[in-house]
């Protein structure tokens, strides 16, 4: 099996710890979407993909995040 990337959005509340469920999405667009009309809702919101192939048990180090707004873990702040 190739390598699947799956889209998700995530919103956060106010101490950053708690967590909405995330929500997958079909694509990165819908997930940018999807977290910009969470952060209406949230203190902070995400969209990010991760990879993996699970035949072989490979999977991504760290997210790739493509959009953030507001308050959110460390996880999800810039690199410097």
């Amino acid at each position: 099996m190739a390598r699947q990337t799956i889209y998700l959005a995530q919103g956060f509340s106010s101490d950053r710890r708690n967590a909405a469920q995330p929500v997958v999405c079909r694509t990165a667009e819908i997930a940018r979407r999807t977290a910009e009309r969470l952060a209406a809702t949230h203190a902070g919101a995400v969209a990010f993909s991760i990879s993996s192939d699970t035949d072989t048990g490979d999977y991504d180090d760290a997210p790739t995040v493509f959009f953030r707004t507001g308050q959110l873990p460390d996880e999800f702040e810039p690199m410097p």
